[in-house]
Parts: C-alpha cells; sequence; structure tokens
C-alpha cells in the first residue's frame, strides 16, 4: 500500500496560483502512474491530471488544459501540480492518486491508492 500526503491547497482570489504537492515515502514512487482528482461538494471525484512514471506523458481535463501543469521528481518521491489563473470552479477538494497501471490513466477505478485530500479554494 502506498502512503500518499498532499499539502499546498488554502484559499486563492480568481487569477491566482497555488502548487500542491503529493508526497510518499514508497520506495517504489517511479513504479507508479500518478493523478491528480478534484471533488466539490454534490459532485462525484473527477479526473484533473496524470502523469506517467517517467514523466514522458501527461493528460489534462479539458477544463484545465493550459493553466494547470503536472510534474513529478521520482528522487524526491513526489508529484506536483502548479494551478495557474484559478477560476471560483476550480474549487474542490484535490486528491492525489497512484496507479500501477502503465500510462496516463483518467478513470478512478484505474487508481488503487488515494491521499486524502486538500483543500482549494478560490474566491471570486
Amino acid at each position: 500500500q502506498v502512503r500518499l500526503v498532499e499539502s499546498g491547497g488554502g484559499l486563492v482570489q480568481a487569477g491566482g496560483s497555488l502548487k500542491l504537492s503529493c508526497a510518499t515515502s514508497r520506495l517504489t514512487f517511479s513504479m507508479y502512474t500518478m493523478g491528480w482528482f478534484r471533488q466539490a461538494p454534490g459532485t462525484e471525484r473527477e479526473f484533473v491530471s496524470s502523469i506517467s512514471r517517467s514523466g514522458g506523458n501527461t493528460d489534462y481535463a479539458d477544463s484545465v488544459k493550459g493553466r494547470f501543469t503536472i510534474s513529478r521528481d521520482n528522487a524526491k518521491n513526489t508529484v506536483y501540480l502548479q494551478m495557474n489563473s484559478l477560476k471560483p470552479e476550480d474549487t474542490a477538494v484535490y486528491y492525489c492518486a497512484a496507479s500501477i497501471r502503465v500510462g496516463v490513466q483518467r478513470s478512478p477505478s484505474d487508481y488503487n491508492n488515494w491521499g486524502q485530500g486538500t483543500q482549494v479554494t478560490v474566491s471570486s
């Protein structure tokens, strides 16, 4: 089991930026595809972004493409989500997830390890 810990959430004004981090102590971090999901109250958890094991392939939801950037540092066992030009509709709890599947993954069911989430609130 991989233990994931998110950080970096908070309150920001529309147009601002935040950088989320997700760290794990698992030594085989580089063997996992990593993803970011978000869930707003009363909605289903939705895909935000995914990055392959090496970091060579990335994928983004249309709603965040061009504004968010996912990256990873396998030496630090950490994945990041840089969020720019934030909008009120980006407000949600953001979750980090790890998948043993090869390649970027969009479905929550493809991930078998989840963090506890970090709240992001964007004020208008």
